[in-house]
């Protein structure tokens, strides 16, 4: 296995040359169709994710192309803070198949990561991730997109109706997608005013893009939920599964952050805005200007996104969500 700041391997043999003891694995988890294994290569554990549009509903709704690849060979893992453990080791681009596959290699992080489950975690954990959420913002603050990642105004139709009816049409539905498309249903009965609003931003997310474009923009990952997450002995926060890469608000990932592991944060939504905030200020970020209205369009646009599973949750998690949305389009939409 060669070790470099930045191996591309020139074929998956390559990459995995000298493995042994590979072991399918399926993680709680993963919402995806990627594949997973467990691996020894040179005495130590790795980690090997294959995946493709092929078999990956998350890909061909998000219309990724192969935006990890591009990533780790453009060096932006590589940039990432020293308080970030990204784990990989190397990529390769696999195209013996119908479809391209990226394969990624990564050091076996599994101790280190949050274990799975409902249950609140450590506020010094929590902490450690919202300081360094924002850390790796104020490094990549600026940034600007040339690689062809996910654009922000295609962020927040993730989800929408029309994203994912085709998906919705094949033999192999996602549990996930079918749970989504019952909650846009319920969305409407449970919260009238909250629907159209929605409905609203998926028929014309440009202008929410182009508001949140005005502000400032930086890298972000994109998946910062608690199955993606851990802590190495060190301190360093282990981020895996950089899927939605691409040049977005930092606002936009704390959003994402509050939506996903909700039941998992140990403190309120506004002690954790306020500690993020605060961390951005003490890497050098000066916020005044643009915070009030960058956040509100990213808990609107992260509304549009993710609302189908407020929709399914319960009252208080959703009237939350309500009261900040239709606040930011009274606000900055009206």
């Amino acid at each position: 296995m060669q070790e470099s700041l930045q191996w591309t391997a020139p074929s998956l043999d390559v990459l995995l040359q000298g493995a042994t003891e590979r072991v399918p694995v399926h993680s709680t988890d993963a919402k995806s169709g990627a594949s997973f294994e467990k691996l020894i290569i040179d005495g130590r554990q790795c980690f090997l994710k294959l995946v493709s549009a092929e078999d990956d509903w998350i890909m061909r709704v998000t219309g990724n192309t192969q935006w990890e690849f591009k990533v780790w060979q453009a060096g932006l893992y590589q940039r990432a803070p020293s308080v970030i453990d990204h784990a990989m080791i190397g990529m390769a681009l696999d195209d013996s198949g119908e479809a391209p596959r990226v394969a990624m290699l990564m050091h076996d992080r599994s101790a280190d990561l949050v274990p799975p489950g409902d249950d609140l975690i450590p506020s010094s954990q929590h902490g450690a991730f919202v300081q360094h959420l924002a850390i790796m913002h104020a490094t990549n603050l600026g940034w600007h997109d040339d690689l062809g990642l996910y654009p922000l105004a295609r962020r927040p139709l993730f989800f929408a109706p029309a994203t994912i009816a085709r998906e919705l049409a094949r033999a192999d539905v996602s549990p996930t997608l079918r749970v989504a498309d019952r909650g846009w249903a319920l969305l409407s009965e449970r919260d009238a005013a909250l629907s159209e609003l929605v409905r609203d931003v998926h028929r014309d997310p440009t202008t929410v893009a182009e508001l949140l474009a005005e502000t400032p923009q930086t890298f972000i990952a994109g998946d910062w939920k608690m199955g993606n997450l851990g802590s190495r002995p060190s301190g360093a926060t282990v981020v895996l599964d950089w899927a939605y890469p691409g040049e977005a608000p930092p606002a936009w990932e704390l959003a994402w952050y509050l939506a996903l592991n909700r039941a998992r944060i140990p403190e309120s939504k506004a002690d954790t805005i306020a500690h993020y905030r605060q961390a951005l200020e003490d890497s050098g970020v000066e916020t005044d200007l643009w915070w009030e209205r960058q956040l509100d369009l990213c808990l609107l646009a992260m509304t549009a996104t993710i609302g189908w599973e407020k929709a399914v949750g319960d009252a208080d998690e959703l009237a939350w969500w309500s009261e900040r949305s239709q606040r930011a389009a009274a606000r900055w939409l009206s």
